[in-house]
């Protein structure tokens, strides 16, 4: 303090006696009068504004309420107590500021997920979703930035609001475009479907024969590799048998073909009719048939065997006002019994063709058995 005394001049001297200065506070006031007031009120100004305005409108009021006072008497500034208080309304004005800034950052992050959904949304919109559009940009518009003070962010709002919308009316042209074009697309939906039908109906008379209502020889042949793919994973078990109507030219020249033609046609039913759903039977060539027949036990394929047997050979077909009785010979082998499927087949025709050398109106198995 003595130090501080011995440079003072004579009025402050007299002024320290005078007032009893005892304390470097009290000494820093006569001092002051060194100090050109109009410095000290630049000072004041200088430091009011680098605290206002601040971000947090909260602050704001409170830094002008001080500085009205040190605008008065701009010494205050000087004053501990008043030095404190600024300290404290800084510090105070820094945490208010932040926790706008994250605000403000949490805001602009909405503002990008409201615009990212709103995008989604009108990408994905077939003209129904513009409600839903309209909803996402009154989320947009109801963020209160602008009472916040944040031009920049206030601005980033007005542009995204005036994105949304632009976007509203391109996809609502679009919806207007596609409503337009919708008959022309049902029609071609149509058109394709009809193609498809023709397609589907065309496939499934190519794989049919027309006159017996049985698998053509080349569609048979299809779907025996895909018998032989099963047979192939599981071990399925399947026979070979091969059919021919007994005496057939002898009945077309008696009857006509066209009295032959009903023959195979009903024929050929009563195989469709007596086969499982997944049994295949196919017209081989003119009056020969083919017939694979999945079983289990050997009696479910003699069970077959007679009863196709018993149905030709105890009813008559029926061709205008005639009966006509019908025999069949037949040959048949076990799928097992041979390494390939070719090799059955070729064992079932030289049974067939055995059956008919001897006498006909039977069939042989290759086992010897004889139904």
């Amino acid at each position: 303090m003595k130090r501080f005394l011995s440079h003072l001049n004579e009025i402050e001297i007299k002024e320290v006696a005078e007032k009893k200065v005892d304390s470097l506070e009290k000494l820093i006031i006569v001092l002051l009068k060194r100090v050109h007031p109009q410095n000290v009120e630049i000072l004041a100004s200088i430091l009011k504004q680098a605290l206002i305005p601040s971000i947090s409108v909260e602050v704001d009021d409170e830094i002008e309420k001080l500085f009205v006072e040190i605008e008065k008497n701009p010494n205050l500034l000087f004053n501990k107590a008043i030095q404190i208080h600024i300290e404290k309304l800084i510090l105070k004005r820094f945490e208010k500021d932040k926790l706008v800034v994250v605000q403000k950052t949490s805001d602009i992050s909405k503002l990008v997920l409201m615009m990212e959904e709103y995008f989604n949304e009108a990408i994905s919109s077939n003209g129904s979703g513009t409600k839903n559009i309209l909803n996402i940009r009154e989320k947009i518009e109801s963020i209160n930035i602008a009472q916040d003070g944040i031009e920049a962010l206030t601005k980033l709002q007005d542009e995204l609001v005036n994105a949304a919308s632009m976007i509203e009316k391109e996809m609502s042209s679009v919806t207007n475009k596609l409503e337009s074009g919708k008959s022309q697309i049902l029609a071609l939906e149509e058109k394709i479907k009809s193609l498809e039908d023709e397609l589907t109906k065309t496939k499934t008379e190519n794989m049919t024969d027309h006159l017996t209502g049985v698998l053509t020889r080349r569609a048979f042949s299809d779907e025996i590799k895909r018998i032989e793919s099963s047979y192939n994973r599981i071990n399925t078990q399947y026979a070979v048998i091969f059919f021919d109507l007994d005496h057939f030219k002898i009945l077309n020249d008696s009857y006509g073909h066209e009295c032959g033609d009903v023959v195979l046609s009903t024929f050929g039913k009563i195989l469709n009719k007596t086969v499982r759903e997944h049994d295949l039977v196919g017209r081989y060539g003119g009056e020969e048939f083919i017939a694979i027949i999945h079983f289990n036990l050997n009696r479910e394929l003699l069970q077959f065997l007679k009863r196709i047997k018993t149905i030709v050979t105890e009813n008559s077909f029926l061709y205008q006002d005639k009966k006509i009785r019908i025999t069949f010979s037949a040959g048949v082998a076990i799928r097992n019994s041979y390494p390939t499927y070719e090799n059955a087949l070729q064992k079932a025709d030289a049974l067939l063709y055995k059956a008919k050398e001897s006498g006909r109106n039977k069939i042989l198995l290759e086992n010897g058995m004889e139904i």
